[in-house]
Formats: structure tokens, sequence, C-alpha cells
């Protein structure tokens, strides 16, 4: 339960006076402190008086006393400074690395927070707090949902830095393998982002201007140009049509000019795909966009509104893929434009998240409220996640609503996270 005592001190569940150390100096709390995740002691810089004297220092917090010997805190310089350890009993003295005797409080976790937080644990039901939401006031919900809402923008933020570090610092394409990824809408974004960092961005400018020469770059090193990989009862009219032989001997062509490697197409998913997210198709989408020359990084900072951004981003299939989903298989003609649906997608994980990234890059506070105020002109998303919030009284009214419930069930919920949630500290605190 150290759970527990972490949050009841945090929160300051215990009674403000009669707190007494194991050797019965009086304790009066002021701080309690900074919560540190990291290695070292819980809280940094708390404020306590021991017998009138003020304190200033750390806090470590454990069940027992004895964990503090467990740990091996008493051969660790770093919790010299170590004013108090709070625990749940004391069961034995503690002794720091320097020799010092420290001060004991234990305090108890209230029976109602500990019912309450087996409850949270133990039910099944999604979200567990389901019952509380209801009542809860319009200024919890909307201080919660903002923090929800930035943070999941910063987590996507480390997300693009990544890439950013693994393309030598290159925000240019940082951008592309963020766009690519997001090409996979789920199932093969993994792949897509392999793709992506397959592809020297540097070597396709030379042929921007040349639209077949990208598609076979493109195309080729996805692997989707070797033979084995279109289904063998297509393969003969892949070839008979020409178009695949010419990309294939093109790609072979500049492959070895380039020095290029194919990735492993076995990435790829096709199982229950539709046929317009079939990698074929988006790999010809974003091939047309990066010829039209307005998937680049500058145009998207250029972007003031949700128009703008539709218009950088709006794409379609180069003239092969309107009649065909996969080499040599035939279909009705359609331009197979990106959908209004997958532009919203795209606009709330590509270029959002890319200009606020960009924005806290560049210390330029006006791109990150840009990308607060673009999340609020979006409509929210309507999937499974923000319908069972829905349910329970929560409703996204835009997509900077619906990104902050995502990341509550993703970060909270799902991992039984209740003690760092809002809606959960009200739950704890709530008496039936």
């Amino acid at each position: 339960m150290e759970q527990l005592l972490h949050y009841v001190w945090r929160h300051k569940m215990f009674p403000p006076t009669d707190l007494f150390t194991s050797d019965g100096k009086s304790v009066e709390v002021i701080d309690v402190g900074l919560h540190n995740r990291n290695a070292g002691p819980d809280f940094f810089n708390a404020k306590v008086k021991i017998d009138g004297t003020l304190w200033v220092g750390n806090v470590e917090i454990h069940d027992k006393s004895h964990e503090w010997y467990v740990h091996g805190h008493d051969h660790d310089s770093a919790y010299n400074n170590v004013v108090l350890h709070v625990v749940g009993e004391i069961d034995r003295d503690v002794i720091t690395c320097d020799g010092k005797f420290l001060p004991q409080l234990q305090i108890d976790v209230p029976q109602v927070v500990r019912d309450n937080y087996e409850e949270l644990m133990k039910t099944d039901e999604y979200p567990p707090c389901y019952r509380l939401i209801p009542s809860l006031s319009k200024l919890t919900i909307h201080s919660w949902m903002a923090a929800l809402q930035t943070e999941r923008l910063e987590q996507k933020t480390v997300a693009i830095e990544a890439r950013v570090a693994r393309a030598n610092g290159s925000w240019e394409a940082g951008y592309f393998v963020t766009l690519a990824r997001n090409y996979g809408f789920g199932i093969n974004g993994d792949a897509f982002e392999a793709w992506a960092h397959s592809i020297p961005l540097s070597a396709v400018d030379h042929h921007r201007d040349d639209l077949f020469q990208i598609e076979a770059i493109f195309m080729g090193q996805a692997g989707l140009l070797e033979l084995d990989r279109v289904p063998e009862h297509y393969q003969k009219d892949a070839l008979n049509e020409g178009y695949f032989a010419r990309l294939r001997n093109e790609y072979q062509y500049l492959a070895h000019k380039f020095s290029l490697k194919p990735m492993d197409s076995t990435m790829w998913r096709f199982m229950r795909l539709r046929p317009q997210n079939f990698p074929h198709i988006r790999i010809s989408q974003l091939a047309n966009l990066y010829y039209s020359r307005r998937a680049g990084l500058r145009n998207l900072l250029e972007c003031k509104t949700v128009d703008d951004l539709r218009e950088v981003l709006r794409t379609s299939v180069t003239p092969y893929w309107e009649t065909h989903y996969t080499f040599g298989s035939t279909s009705c003609k359609t331009e197979k434009n990106l959908t209004k649906g997958s532009l919203n997608l795209l606009m709330i994980n590509t270029a959002i998240p890319m200009l606020f990234a960009y924005g806290r890059h560049k210390s330029d506070e006006s791109l990150c409220d840009r990308a607060f105020d673009l999340l609020e002109q979006l409509s929210a998303e309507n999937n499974y996640i923000t319908r069972l919030w829905q349910q329970c009284g929560l409703e996204a009214r835009n997509a900077g609503d619906s990104q902050a419930l995502i990341q509550l069930k993703k970060e909270y919920c799902d991992k039984k996270d209740c003690l760092r949630c809002r809606i959960g500290y009200e739950y704890l605190k709530s008496k039936k």
C-alpha cells in the first residue's frame, strides 16, 4: 500500500495536528514537498517542524520502516538529506549513510480512501469511477481535460523529437516520418515509420520533378516491387500491364545509383484492411503529396486555419492506382482522395503535434497556441473510446476534448493509475 501512503502524504489526507514521531516529538507539516518520480527520495524540499524546529529537506515513504534497509538507503548518500521517514508501520529505527538517526512519522490511510482504492482496482467495468462522473463540477472536468490535452501533445512531442534525432536532427525528415507513420492509420503505423526512415530524402529531392521516379523509389523501398509480394494469381496481369515492370526497372536503376536497400516487406499488414487503406494506395498518395511540394515543414508552419491544413495535406493517387488497389488487380476507376475523416486524423495526429513540437523546439509559444486553437476548431473524433466516455457523461465537443479522453483511457484507466488522475482523486475521497 505504499502508493496509497504517497497519495495520502501528497494530498495531506492526515490530521493537521496531534502528529508525533516515534520518539514522541511533535510534527507539523508545512509543505509536503515536490513529488519525485525518478530515483532518489520520494519528496524533495519538504518543510516540517519537528519539536518546534523547522527542517527543510527530503521525505522518504515506506509501508514499514525496515524497507529503508531492504532498498539500501542506509548505504546511499542520496538519502542523507532526508529529514523525515513517513511509514505505515514503524517496526525499527532507521539510520542514514552518514550515521544519522531519522525521525519517523507513522500515518494511517483513511478507511474510506482504502476502500475506494480497492474498489477501483478490483472493478472490471470501464471506467470504474463511472458513477462519480456526473456529479463532478464543470471546473474539475474542464481543468483536467485541459491538462490531459497538453499531456498528450507533450507525449507526441517526445516521439517526434526521437524521430528528428534519428534523422540526424532534421525536422523536415522528422515531419515526413511522422506524416508517413500516421498514413498507416494504426495497423501499419510501425511499417510506415520504418519505410519512411529508409528513404533518403536528399536523394529523392534530385528527382522531385518526376512523379514516376518518386513513386518508383517509394514503392521500391517498401519492398512492394518484388514479384513475390504480388499475389500469385495477379502476377501475370501485373507483368502484362507493364506499369509494375516499369516501376521495378526504374527502382533498380535508382537503387543502384543511391545504394538503396528496401525494407522488410513482410512488415506490411493487409488482413482486416479496407482496400483504400492498402499500403500501395497510401504510398501512392504520399508520392503525389511529396511531388506537389505541399508536404514540407515550411508549408505546415504557414497554416493558420483548419482549411489551410486540409489544403496542404490534400492528395490523391497517381493514375495507375485510380483503377487498382494492388498490382495486377483492377478495380472501378476512382480518384481515391483522402477522405475528410482521414484528413482530420492526419491533422490531429501529425500536423498539429508537429506545430506544437516545433514551437517547443523554437521556444515559439505562438506555434504552441496555434496547435491548441486548431484542435478546438476540429470536430471530435468518433471512436469506441469517446463513445464509452460519452456513456459515462463525458462528451467531447472538439478534437482537443477527444484527444484528452484518449489520453485519460490509455495513460490512466488502462494502467489503473487512478492515484494520478483527478477524477480518481475525487473518487478516493468520496463517501458512499
